[in-house]
């Protein structure tokens, strides 16, 4: 077996804790290196952990835990349903789930609906546990959801009897058809497209879903978003400069807004960053954090 050294990090590995009465899944990399100052990833609808892979083996090099959360009805944690999954129930859970793996110091990060989370958990749930924000392509203000993205025809889907009019099969051809339309590197994001579909490819998923998307309300991630220019810690902004669903514009609002910020924009990425330009906003991050 190899022993861990200070230059050896711990490969990822998958593990499940509960928190209120979920189980929650998530990677971790870099255990050892204990729960103070951990970076805790948090992804976007429609995704899960795992579109934080291509970042993650350049976080290795700081030293710190990395947990990478699959947030409540998302990858392989619990998909309860019906549940409170909007942006306030994801940080309700997740505050828990911090608390209990005693997570402090953390440098807190969350991409879309993610950041929307990482508003709430920073400004309101475990202010005094973050000592650090990263917002990449965050939905912010009264923008909670872009016309097309994830799905087409986004205000149709918010309505209750969306799941009762909407076929299985339907949906997942109109995924098929909307997700890559938030890269800028589309031919190649056809590989891993099944990755995404999976989890929501069952009527349970698909309740599911359309559950998250009835739950994306402006006014629970405006309430926040005003407060981040009180937050008074360190923010990196990190956006896609083709970002279509969640505009540029904002990056630029949050960075006015929040003094001392510092804001990365991305060529050639869209709004799914990770993909397009997962070596750019892990090298963001990484100066970020070596800065603090």
């Amino acid at each position: 077996m190899v022993q861990n050294t200070a230059d050896t990090v711990s490969a990822p590995q998958r593990r499940t804790a509960r928190a209120v009465h979920y189980n929650i899944n998530y990677i971790v990399q870099g255990a050892e290196y204990g729960t103070d100052g951990a970076i805790v990833l948090l992804h976007d609808i429609p995704a899960g952990a795992f579109a934080w892979e291509g970042v993650l083996p350049q976080l290795a090099g700081l030293k710190r835990a990395v947990y990478a959360i699959d947030m409540l009805g998302y990858g392989q944690s619990e998909h309860p349903w019906p549940a409170d999954t909007s942006v306030w129930g994801e940080a309700d859970v997740l505050s828990f789930l911090i608390q209990q793996l005693n997570l402090t110091n953390i440098v807190l990060v969350g991409h879309g609906v993610g950041g929307g989370v990482a508003q709430i958990l920073a400004t309101r749930l475990i202010h005094e546990r973050v000592a650090a924000l990263g917002l990449l392509d965050t939905i912010c203000y009264l923008h909670a959801f872009a016309p097309d993205w994830p799905l087409p025809n986004m205000t149709k889907r918010q309505e209750f009897d969306a799941p009762k009019n909407t076929e299985l099969e339907a949906m997942i051809h109109d995924l098929r058809e909307a997700l890559p339309a938030a890269t800028q590197h589309a031919q190649d994001f056809a590989s891993i497209l099944d990755q995404y579909l999976q989890p929501w490819d069952s009527e349970l998923g698909k309740e599911m879903l359309l559950q998250h998307i009835r739950l994306l309300l402006p006014k629970y991630v405006n309430s926040v978003s005003s407060d981040l220019k009180a937050l008074g810690k360190p923010t990196l902004i990190v956006w896609g400069e083709q970002d279509q669903q969640n505009p540029i514009t904002y990056a630029h609002r949050l960075h006015h807004e929040m003094a001392g910020s510092q804001l990365v924009t991305i060529p050639d990425a869209g709004h799914l960053v990770l993909f397009d330009a997962p070596n750019a906003v892990a090298d963001a991050l990484v100066k970020f954090v070596q800065g603090l």
